[in-house]
């Protein structure tokens, strides 16, 4: 084993207590509300960790996409949703292979995207289950009512070789309230119909821990709190303490008494914006600076309001603000433990986007 300390940089180091924290602490939360957990991957895109989820007691995993879903399938998951619209002929061969291997599900949110799922599905002894994805607030993808996710549902029911399965959301953060009148409106007009809703997805770590407020839901698909980071503390998920990822930097300049420039740049970082705290990531060692600018390879950090400067050569650890960005910018990361690191994690999901 190594120190940390000794890591080349920038280098992407993962605190396993902390995550063994994180998860547990998300499951047990989930196992007393009689919530079912089906954690999104894509923060950790690593076939240890979803697999550690799963013996935890997840229900599943969630990934994004296709090639999320097919690295996770190589490993042994055999329980995959990608709530996704999924188009285009060699997609639908993939996600047939994929069906073949695993319970599978998938999201729909237009006639369009069901019919092409029935032009390759059609085996109604074994049909692809589809949610109907709602928007209630987020203004992303989804139907906007719901009377559009009944005649969507029905929709689906028609098709021999595809199954309704339930509905599926990504809420906007706090309005649980009206998320959960649109969830059971939807759910409601559909069971009336004589269809019955087996599933309810919510989703998102910043309302997990009031996810109950969403009575209808039947499982949530938290991602980020599994490494947690700067924004998560920001709405209130924790601390900076239960951020298990942070990006190893080294200081390669100080050209004046109150400028630092590290080496970890927005190819490191990535850019995203804290929308409770300036800058682009904390400095564990540092608190009180504040990372002013990125370039590809740079981070330019402001130094004043620090009582200790660093020397140039010393490393530093940086808590991302939008962690899964980071995850995809690696190809591994170091598993570590009372400083050592115990094993290097090659990142096999990383860059798989389609």
């Amino acid at each position: 084993m190594i120190s940390i300390g000794d890591l080349d940089t920038p280098a992407v180091v993962v605190d396993r207590r902390i995550v063994e924290a994180n998860l547990r602490r998300a499951q047990n939360h989930a196992d007393r509300q009689g919530l079912k957990l089906r954690p999104h991957v894509k923060t950790h895109k690593l076939a240890l960790f979803a697999g550690r989820q799963i013996e935890l007691g997840a229900v599943g995993i969630t990934c994004q996409k296709i090639g999320e879903a097919e690295v996770m399938a190589e490993v042994g998951i055999r329980d995959i949703f990608i709530p996704y619209n999924i188009l285009g002929a060699e997609k639908l061969e993939r996600l047939l292979a994929l069906h073949r291997r695993l319970a599978l599900s998938v999201t729909a949110d237009s006639m369009a995207t069901v019919e092409g799922y029935a032009s390759r599905f059609g085996d109604p002894g074994r049909p692809l289950p589809v949610l109907v994805e709602c928007d209630t607030g987020a203004g992303r993808c989804g139907v906007q009512d719901p009377a559009e996710a009944e005649a969507l549902a029905a929709f689906i029911d028609g098709k021999p070789g595809l199954r309704f399965a339930g509905l599926m959301t990504y809420p906007p953060k706090g309005r649980m309230a009206e998320i959960d009148a649109w969830l059971s409106e939807a759910r409601d007009r559909i069971e009336k119909a004589g269809m019955p809703v087996e599933t309810i997805s919510n989703g998102g770590t910043p309302d997990f821990y009031a996810a109950t407020r969403v009575t209808a839901a039947t499982e949530h698909r938290p991602g980020t709190y599994i490494y947690s980071d700067r924004t998560q503390v920001g709405f209130g998920v924790g601390g900076i303490a239960d951020c298990a990822l942070t990006v190893l930097a080294t200081v390669v300049s100080l050209p004046t008494k109150t400028r630092m420039v590290l080496d970890a740049g927005s190819k490191a970082l990535a850019a995203d914006r804290c929308p409770s705290a300036p800058g682009h990531g904390h400095i564990v060692e540092y608190p009180e600076a504040v990372i002013t600018g990125l370039s590809e390879e740079h981070a330019v950090v402001d130094l004043s309001g620090c009582p200790e400067r660093p020397r140039i050569g010393d490393k530093v650890r940086v808590v991302p603000n939008h962690v899964c960005v980071v995850t995809n910018l690696f190809d591994g990361v170091h598993l570590a433990e009372d400083g050592e690191v115990i094993a290097r994690l090659p990142v096999r999901a990383r860059g798989r986007m389609s």
